[in-house]
């Protein structure tokens, strides 16, 4: 804040609003008590948020959202731990293209993935399946699972692991008493990042999704080009409540500086 002048922290705090604004509106519109997008005038309702709990379809939606974000955010840290330890501590042909090949997924757009795995499913006559849907996500979040290891593995002592091997402990026990809760944090924000950009998918979930695996981005993303109620404002309101409430996790755990900045 001493860096800044007036001028600097007002052009800030505009840019702040300004990005918050539509975010805030969407909020304030949940609670009309009106059958119209708008904003509440005459009182305050909760009327739109008992809409959503009562649409079933939703709630089927939700949970299909919160197991597939689970499962997938598990198998890409699972994935991600061991690809994290041998891409940071070991030298070996092919080292750079592997880490390349974990990180691409980062630069090709997810509608070009959904594409492309619409066409390998239906391939493999996998077309719907929830497991298949569970590893289309892996592919997308892995990536952010990896860089948090991998943050987490730079300039780590290994002086406590030779410690540990040189008193007769085994290869394995040595990642499981020493080397994964020194990294804890790393994995656990990893996986908690994974997790918020699985439940929040849709571009690429449009494609790989059956009727009995629609997602919740799905569902609102079809409910809106049917309607036009608050309804959609209420699901969006409660959905950044819970991105809120991860990001805040998130924040104790690892630290969101460490995450955006790169600070150890």
């Amino acid at each position: 804040m001493t860096r800044n002048g007036p001028f600097a922290l007002t052009f800030h705090a505009l840019v702040a609003a300004f990005m918050l604004a539509p975010l805030v509106i969407v909020c304030l519109v949940a609670f009309t008590p009106e059958n119209t997008l708008s904003l509440p005038t005459t009182g305050v309702s909760l009327r739109w948020f008992q809409a959503v709990f009562d649409h079933s379809d939703f709630l089927q939606s939700f949970w299909n959202s919160l197991w597939l974000a689970t499962m997938a955010a598990t198998l890409s840290t699972a994935i991600a731990v061991p690809a994290g330890i041998a891409t940071t501590r070991y030298q070996f042909p092919g080292r750079d293209g592997l880490n390349a090949l974990f990180l691409s997924p980062l630069l090709i757009p997810h509608l070009v993935l959904g594409v492309a795995l619409l066409q390998l499913f239906s391939e493999l006559g996998a077309a719907g399946s929830f497991f298949w849907l569970v590893l289309a996500h892996s592919v997308v979040i892995t990536p952010y699972a990896l860089r948090l290891v991998i943050a987490a593995l730079i300039g780590f002592d290994r002086s406590t692991e030779q410690a540990a091997a040189s008193l007769g402990a085994g290869a394995f026990t040595v990642f499981r008493r020493i080397t994964l809760p020194i990294i804890l944090p790393g994995v656990a924000g990893g996986w908690l990042l994974a997790f918020i950009n699985s439940f929040d998918e849709l571009t690429m979930s449009i494609f790989v999704t059956s009727p009995a695996t629609v997602t919740l981005p799905v569902r609102m993303y079809m409910y809106a080009t049917e309607s036009i109620d608050p309804m959609m404002a209420a699901v969006s309101a409660l959905m950044v409540a819970v991105t809120a409430v991860a990001m805040v996790v998130l924040d104790r755990i690892y630290g969101l500086d460490r995450i955006l900045v790169g600070r150890q």
